[in-house]
C-alpha cells in the first residue's frame, strides 16, 4: 500500500505498508460544503441573540475587530470579503490574537489578511501579552484570574470578533471566549488561566466542567462592550462548512455543534501504532504540534507509540516548557515539579510527561534531532522509518492507525 503523507505546507511523503499490516485512516468526517461566501453572508445576515451588523455598525465610533494569528486556519480573508464594505463606514483597527503566541512574520501577515494586507497594514496591531504597559485591568474572575486586556480593547467601543472553532485540547474548543483570553490577554492573566490545565476535566470536546472554559467565560463577564462575533467552522480541507455570528457565547455554542459534525471522528479500537499527522500552518512549531499528541493518545494502546508528523519550521517555540523537561530525569519528576510551581508553557511539559508514563513518542520533523531526546520524544529521519521500525518493535501483528489531521481531528473510540 503506498500512502502520501502531507509535510508542511505543501511537501509530502511518500511511504509503502505491507497490505498484511491493519491499518486505519482517521480524519475529519466529510460534510457537504456549499458556496463559502454565501454561508458567511447568511450567518451574518442571521445574526443569534444580537442586532445586525448594520445596526451594530451605525452606532459605533470605534471599532476593534481581533483576529486569529497565524497558528489557526481561520479564513479572515473570505469573511473580510462580506463585511469590509460596512465596516469600512466607521473607524476600525484590527488586532492579531497572538495570546502569547509571537507576531506575525510579513508572509503570515499575508495569510491573515490576503488582500486585506496591504489596504489595511496601517490599521493592524499585534497584541504582545509581555507588555503590561500595554495592558489594562478589568477585574478577577470568580476563580482569581485577573483579566488583564490590551488596552486597544478598552479604547474600542465595540468589538467584532473573526474566529473559527474546533476542537481543542483543554479548552474543549477554540474560538468565541478565546479570542479575548488567551487571544488579546496580558500573559498574568493567560498563566492564571492556563494553570487549570492540570484538571483532567480540562480536554477536548468539553465545557461543562471544564475549568478553562468557565473560566474564560467567566473572566469575559468583566468586559462591557458590545460584541459582535463571526464563527466559522471548516472542514478538512478548509472550506468553510459553517459560520454563525451575534452574540459571542450563543454563536460560539452554536459553531461547536458543527466543529462536532466535522471534527469528532468514531474509531471501533485503539491500535498499537498511531500516525498523527499535524497540517499547516498548526505544524509551525512543537509547541503548537503538541496537539498532534493529545488527539493521538485518545486513540492509542497502552504501550503504544505515536509517530508525530510535524514540520515544525520555527522548531521547538516557546523553550520554557523544553526547559523544563530537560531539567527532568523523569516524567514523574517533570508532573511533580509543574505541581509545585506553575509557569505559562508548563501545561505542554506536563501533557507530554503524562503521555511518557504509558506509551513512546516518536517525531518526524525539521527540529535538530539532537535536542529531542531531552524532550522525551525519539527523533526519527523520515514517516517511513519510523513507521518500519514501529512495527519491528510491536511486530508483524501490530494495528496502524493514521490520524491524517491530529491537530484538529479528535478520535472517539467505541465503549467495549
Amino acid at each position: 500500500m503506498k500512502i502520501d503523507i502531507p509535510y508542511g505546507k505543501s511537501d509530502k511523503q511518500t511511504i509503502n505498508i505491507s497490505d498484511s499490516i491493519k491499518t486505519t485512516f482517521l480524519e475529519a468526517n466529510d460534510v457537504k460544503i456549499n458556496n463559502e461566501s454565501e454561508t458567511i453572508k447568511q450567518a451574518v445576515l442571521n445574526p443569534i441573540n444580537s442586532k445586525s451588523l448594520t445596526q451594530f455598525i451605525g452606532d459605533a465610533k470605534d471599532v476593534l475587530i481581533i483576529v486569529n494569528d497565524a497558528t489557526r486556519p481561520t479564513p479572515t480573508e473570505k469573511v473580510l470579503d462580506c463585511i469590509y464594505d460596512e465596516i469600512s463606514k466607521v473607524a476600525f483597527k484590527f488586532i492579531i490574537a497572538t495570546g502569547a503566541h509571537r507576531g506575525p512574520t510579513v508572509e503570515e501577515f499575508i495569510q491573515i489578511f490576503g488582500s486585506y494586507y496591504t489596504k489595511c497594514k496601517d490599521k493592524i496591531l499585534v497584541h504582545d501579552a509581555r507588555k503590561p504597559d500595554e495592558m489594562v485591568f478589568l477585574g478577577n474572575s470568580s476563580n482569581g484570574t485577573p483579566m488583564y486586556v490590551n488596552q486597544a480593547f478598552s479604547k474600542a467601543d465595540k468589538i467584532i470578533i473573526i474566529s473559527s472553532v474546533e476542537p481543542h485540547y483543554f479548552a474543549g474548543y477554540t474560538g468565541g471566549r478565546k479570542s479575548i483570553l488567551p487571544g488579546i490577554a496580558g500573559y498574568e492573566t493567560i498563566e492564571k488561566n492556563h494553570k487549570l490545565v492540570l484538571n483532567p476535566a480540562a480536554q477536548a470536546l468539553a465545557l461543562e466542567g471544564n475549568p478553562i472554559h468557565e473560566d474564560m467565560i467567566d473572566a469575559i463577564k468583566t468586559v462591557k462592550q458590545e460584541i459582535f462575533s463571526i464563527m466559522t467552522v471548516l472542514n478538512k480541507d478548509h472550506k468553510i462548512y459553517a459560520t454563525t455570528s451575534g452574540h459571542i457565547h450563543d454563536s460560539f455554542m452554536a459553531a461547536t455543534e458543527k466543529a462536532n459534525e466535522v471534527f469528532a471522528a468514531p474509531l471501533k479500537e485503539k491500535t498499537d501504532i498511531v500516525v498523527s499527522v499535524v497540517k499547516f500552518p498548526q505544524d509551525i512549531d512543537l509547541y503548537q504540534a503538541q496537539k498532534g499528541l493529545e488527539n493521538a493518545k485518545l486513540a492509542l494502546k497502552k504501550d503504544g507509540i505515536i509517530i508525530l508528523v510535524a514540520q515544525c519550521r520555527d522548531e521547538i517555540g516557546p523553550q520554557v516548557f523544553a526547559d523544563l523537561l530537560r531539567s527532568c530525569e523523569t516524567a514523574e519528576e517533570t508532573i511533580e515539579k509543574i505541581k509545585g510551581d506553575y509557569v505559562l508553557g508548563y501545561h505542554k511539559a506536563g501533557k507530554i510527561a503524562e503521555i511518557d508514563t504509558w506509551a513512546q513518542m516518536w517525531a518526524v520533523t525539521d527540529i535538530e534531532p539532537s535536542l529531542l531526546p531531552d524532550l522525551f520524544i525519539k527523533p526519527l529521519n523520515s514517516v517511513q522509518n519510523a513507521i518500519d521500525k514501529a512495527i519491528e518493535q510491536k511486530g508483524e501483528g501490530a494495528s496502524i492507525l493514521f490520524l491524517m489531521d491530529g491537530g484538529l481531528t479528535v478520535p472517539l473510540v467505541a465503549e467495549n
